[in-house]
């Protein structure tokens, strides 16, 4: 089944008709250079920008979805989460729950899964960058929604908290969910089930890691070279 789809999708000179699909159960990356049309494309994705174009959620006409059934369908992770009022930050992943009659399901659940219990209380204002970030995709995870589109979720983690959160794509996917997310980090293909590679709002690949993520593109599309070589791996214990 794909759970989301888009044909055709374009936003003016950022980003050029686009074709694409995502499965359900899939850990999906989108890359590419400062400018490519990460953002871009997934804020269209999730209907947030006009754009020309088709996107279908789970088969259905973005356009055509009712606004309360979106907020159940696909969670949005905004880059850059502003947090202009001192709500708790318990109150601000119950925000997740607004599409929701039970605005408390599994709210603690998440807050344990995040790392946040010992903050529950607190002003989101006077939190990290980092702990914010982490409030707002507890936030997005309290939707429950099928299709997650996160926006440079680790960008401010440190290395403890950045695989907790590729490891948290993980298991959604395993349990039937779609993410998709934006990273800079190359080395992160590895944790993937497909990777879409972007260059001036252009895909210029888009398929297992393996397949597409060649050291000819990685020169195209990002101007270095690589090669493979034992590394450094970290993992969770």
């Amino acid at each position: 089944m794909t759970a989301i789809e888009a044909t055709g999708l374009t936003v003016g000179e950022r980003l050029k008709s686009l074709d694409l699909a995502l499965p359900k159960g899939c850990l999906a990356a989108v890359m590419g250079p400062n400018g490519a049309g990460k953002s871009t494309l997934l804020q269209a994705l999730a209907g947030l920008l006009p754009a020309k174009g088709k996107v279908h959620w789970q088969g259905r006409d973005l356009k055509k979805i009712p606004i309360l059934d979106r907020g159940r369908l696909l969670a949005w992770l905004p880059q850059e989460s502003h947090a202009e009022f001192a709500f708790p930050v318990r109150d601000v992943v119950v925000q997740g729950r607004y599409a929701w009659d039970d605005e408390d399901q599994g709210v603690d659940q998440i807050l344990e899964r995040l790392d946040l219990c010992h903050l529950a209380k607190r002003p989101v204002t006077r939190l990290s960058g980092g702990e914010r970030q982490r409030v707002f995709l507890a936030r997005a995870l309290a939707t429950e929604a099928p299709i997650q589109l996160w926006d440079e979720p680790i960008s401010q983690l440190d290395a403890r908290h950045a695989l907790e959160v590729l490891r948290l794509g993980r298991q959604l996917a395993e349990q039937g969910a779609t993410v998709l997310m934006s990273v800079h980090d190359l080395r992160l293909v590895r944790f993937m089930d497909q990777v879409l590679v972007l260059k001036d709002g252009e895909l210029r690949a888009n398929g297992a890691p393996n397949e597409v993520f060649t050291p000819e593109l990685i020169l195209e599309v990002f101007g270095v070279q690589a090669r493979w070589e034992n590394a450094m791996v970290l993992e969770l214990p």
